[in-house]
C-alpha cells in the first residue's frame, strides 16, 4: 500500500511549517534571553484617576475653574429661571390674552430660549476646554514626577490605568506626595 505525500512528510502542510518555525523561534529567543531574565525586573503602577481626583493641584485647579466660571453659571441659571417664568406666564395667560399678544410672547420666549441654548452651549464648550487644559497640565507634571521616581528607584516599567494591579507595586501615593510638594 502506498502512502500519500502528505502522510510521509507531515511538515509539508503550510500550517504545520508555520507552527514549527514559530516554535523554533520561541525556543531560540528564550535561550538567548535567559541572562536578561536573571536580572531583577521592577514594575510599578500609577492610578491616573486617583491622581486626577485626589492630587492637591487637581483640587486647586477645580477651585480655580469654579471661580472663573461661577459668574457665567449664575447668569445661565438666572436666564433659565426667567425662561421658566415666561413659559408659566404664557400658559397661564394663554386663554385670556389676544392672539397677537400670545404670538408676541411666544416669539419673545422662542428668542430667549434660542439665546439661552447658545449661551449654554458656549459655556459648556469653554468649561470643557479649560478643564482639559488643567487636566493636561496636571498629567504633564505627574508624568515628569513618575519619570523621576522611576529613575531614582530604578524601575524598569511604570504603567498607568491597568485592569488589575497588586497594591505592592502601586506608586500612586509617592506621586501624590510629590505633586503636593512640587511647584
Amino acid at each position: 500500500m502506498r502512502q500519500s505525500a502528505a502522510m510521509r512528510f507531515p511538515f509539508q502542510s503550510p500550517f504545520l511549517k508555520s507552527v514549527c518555525r514559530t516554535g523554533l523561534l520561541v525556543l531560540g529567543l528564550s535561550m538567548t534571553a535567559q541572562p536578561v531574565a536573571a536580572q531583577e525586573f521592577r514594575l510599578g503602577f500609577v492610578n491616573t484617576q486617583r491622581i486626577l481626583r485626589d492630587a492637591e493641584p487637581a483640587k486647586a485647579a477645580q477651585r480655580k475653574i469654579e471661580a472663573e466660571f461661577g459668574k457665567r453659571d449664575k447668569e445661565l441659571q438666572d436666564l433659565a429661571a426667567r425662561l421658566k417664568s415666561l413659559s408659566e406666564r404664557l400658559e397661564r395667560d394663554a386663554a385670556v390674552i389676544s392672539e397677537s399678544e400670545r404670538t408676541r410672547r411666544q416669539r419673545e420666549f422662542a428668542e430667549l430660549e434660542k439665546d439661552f441654548q447658545r449661551k449654554q452651549r458656549e459655556f459648556r464648550e469653554d468649561l470643557n476646554q479649560r478643564q482639559n487644559e488643567e487636566v493636561q497640565q496636571l498629567i504633564d507634571r505627574a508624568n515628569r514626577i513618575i519619570r523621576q521616581i522611576a529613575e531614582q528607584e530604578k524601575f524598569d516599567l511604570i504603567v498607568q490605568d491597568a485592569v488589575y494591579w497588586n497594591p505592592r507595586i502601586d506608586v500612586t501615593d509617592k506621586v501624590l506626595r510629590a505633586l503636593s510638594t512640587a511647584k
